[in-house]
């Protein structure tokens, strides 16, 4: 059964529900998630500031110690440096430097070349750590607690707006799923326990999960796993029905949906090349989702439901 794809006259008026829709949301909760992530980052660039002895010990054996402060470290610099323009700058291996962001060291990489890979990046960041605002760095003057924390504010602010979109697309996700989940409960879904089911194929009737991974076959190789967002076995499915698959999409302007939009495209693809046309997978919108985006879903053979818009997932059975 079609939802929303074939009833193009109603697109315009869902894609401005939509973006109200994410709007509301956003104002009044997204500044409270920056501030919450703000303030924790706030405590994490203090402790690594005492591990680094306000900087002046920076070394090796420091980000062996704590890999994980090499994001608080890059926004130390003047002028803060993206990932990839430290590669750049220390002719450093790249698996290093994303090891270290991952809070871990790499691996396969003997003690002495990650000692001489580290010491590089040491070498560059005391280059180019910024005077104006560790200005303890020049005049040798030990902190005291108020700049510390002047400082701290400072490079949290810097991390958290390096990482803005993420953190608002975390939270987003994280409604997405908590809306899905009380829609769910109220007609007697339950969402499977840890490591209940392991393959999809064999989920409960009445049940539900979140980031399940499907394997696909590609190119007639070994099966690869592919991460959905949600599945769910509605309570009158037949044994050889298949569960119906979801993808939560939210979006907060017109330009990124369109960028990424394929990527449903070839998940859609996979899936069919794998288990026919009777597989059901069907996006979850929320937010700046224009008609071009619609169109090139629907052409794709794939439906949506519209987050302002829940019930329609009763017209398929849940």
């Amino acid at each position: 059964m079609s939802l929303n794809r074939n009833n193009p006259d109603n697109w315009k008026q869902d894609i401005s529900k939509s973006v109200d829709f994410y709007n509301q949301w956003f104002l009044k909760f997204a500044p409270k998630t920056f501030r919450e992530t703000r303030i924790q980052t706030t405590k994490e660039v203090e402790i690594a500031l005492i591990k680094t002895n306000n900087l002046l010990d920076l070394s090796p054996a420091t980000l062996i110690e704590s890999p994980g402060i090499l994001s608080m470290l890059r926004m130390s610099t003047c002028p803060p440096i993206a990932r990839d323009r430290l590669i750049g700058l220390s002719y450093v291996s790249p698996n290093v430097v994303k090891s270290l962001e991952l809070n871990k060291l790499p691996k396969k990489m003997s003690n002495e070349n990650l000692f001489q890979e580290l010491t590089k990046i040491c070498e560059i960041l005391k280059k180019l750590f910024d005077p104006d605002i560790f200005t303890w760095l020049d005049n040798g003057k030990i902190p005291d607690k108020i700049e510390i924390e002047r400082v701290s504010t400072i490079i949290a602010d810097r991390l958290c707006g390096s990482i803005a979109d993420p953190i608002v697309r975390n939270a987003q996700e994280k409604r997405q799923f908590l809306t899905m989940q009380s829609w769910l409960e109220k007609r007697n879904y339950r969402r499977i326990k840890n490591n209940e089911v392991k393959d999809f194929r064999e989920l409960p009737n009445g049940t539900f999960d979140f980031h399940f991974n499907i394997p696909v076959k590609i190119n007639r190789q070994k099966p690869v796993n592919i991460p959905v967002d949600i599945i769910i076995k509605p309570h009158t499915s037949g044994k050889s029905n298949l569960p119906i698959l979801i993808e939560a999409k939210s979006a907060g302007d017109f330009t990124n949906v369109n960028k990424r939009r394929k990527e449903e495209a070839v998940k859609m693809s996979q899936l069919r090349a794998t288990y026919g046309d009777e597989i059901q997978y069907l996006l979850l919108l929320c937010g700046y989702f224009d008609s071009g985006y619609l169109g090139y879903e629907a052409a794709e053979g794939i439906d949506w439901v519209w987050e302002h818009s829940m019930d329609d997932f009763s017209k398929i059975g849940l």
